[in-house]
């Protein structure tokens, strides 16, 4: 079997870092996967490459053994303990010691033939190896009110409707996994995972933050001096406020339960927080500047 250079096949120094062996992996699957390059063997056989040669070499332990031992790093262990018990049978001598200027590549090379025969593919490349497919990343636009309720929702990825439940109370910027919707695997492989990335847009007067809602109620002064009631419209419906009298301005009262939707607890809301703010009466008629002058003198 050929000597296999993943060190080329990756397009690296042999002094390259786990850094930079991640790096050029992921630049040349992507070039070569079969995705991009439909009915290519070709490519698909250099993605096979590119696969096995990180395999290896991303591997610390599997990457010395093959500095070692080149084409028969899988054998390294196998040819040391062989080693072993040859210096023991030939009391003491090394006949394969590297440090004793008998070590050549056609020592391994002997030593594995008779131990594991010449069966293996003479290609240098493990093609029946499963490969795991690509991931896909997709990105969802929704409205504050649309993840408000768990609902289903069809995507088109990469041509391929995939139907999804959504649930209730994703955050902005969220992204969750759907095993198995990612690219197909190689040589029977298991598939790639599609992540969903949701973009929330919000379309209310609310402001979230988490599962809690924040929003702002105008009352008149009138209102704030004497207490009374006062209707507002939250996610879940109308409410009634009771306004408590001489209420002050950004004062703030919380409405238990009344938030957004705790995600993947079903029926656990987060509480709505109103501030209130007194909006002072305008264009006063002469009776109303009287009676607040009035008002005035008796404080």
């Amino acid at each position: 079997m050929s000597f296999i250079d993943y060190y080329k096949i990756l397009e690296i120094p042999k002094t390259a870092s786990n850094k930079e062996i991640k790096k050029a992996y992921r630049k040349l699957a992507r070039k070569y996967h079969p995705d991009v390059n439909p009915n290519d063997s070709s490519a698909k056989q250099k993605f096979q490459q590119v696969n096995e040669a990180n395999e290896v070499l991303s591997d610390t332990e599997k990457r010395k053994k093959y500095d070692k031992y080149g084409k028969d790093w899988e054998h390294g262990e196998a040819y040391e303990k062989a080693q072993k018990q040859q210096q023991q049978y030939s009391g003491g001598g090394q006949p394969f010691s590297e440090g004793g200027g008998s070590y050549s590549e056609g020592d391994f090379s002997d030593f594995f033939e008779s131990m594991f025969g010449s069966s293996r593919q003479s290609s240098g490349y493990r093609t029946q190896q499963k490969y795991r497919g690509q991931d896909f990343n997709a990105s969802l636009q929704l409205n504050l009110t649309d993840v408000y309720k768990t609902h289903k929702q069809t995507l088109t990825v990469n041509n391929k409707k995939i139907r999804l439940t959504i649930p209730a109370g994703v955050e902005n910027n969220q992204t969750i996994k759907i095993k198995g919707h990612g690219s197909k695997g190689v040589n029977g492989g298991p598939n790639g995972d599609l992540y969903i990335t949701f973009n929330i847009l919000n379309n209310t007067k609310f402001k979230r933050g988490g599962k809690n809602l924040y929003t702002n109620v105008d009352i008149d002064l009138y209102t704030a001096m004497l207490g009374g009631d006062k209707t507002i419209e939250t996610l879940s419906g109308k409410v009634k406020l009771k306004i408590k009298p001489e209420t002050k301005n950004n004062a703030k009262v919380k409405l238990k339960g009344k938030g957004f939707p705790v995600y993947k607890k079903e029926g656990e809301f987060g509480d709505l927080y109103i501030t209130y703010h007194v909006k002072n009466p305008t264009n006063l008629t002469d009776k109303e500047k009287k009676l607040f002058n009035e008002l005035s003198k008796l404080r």
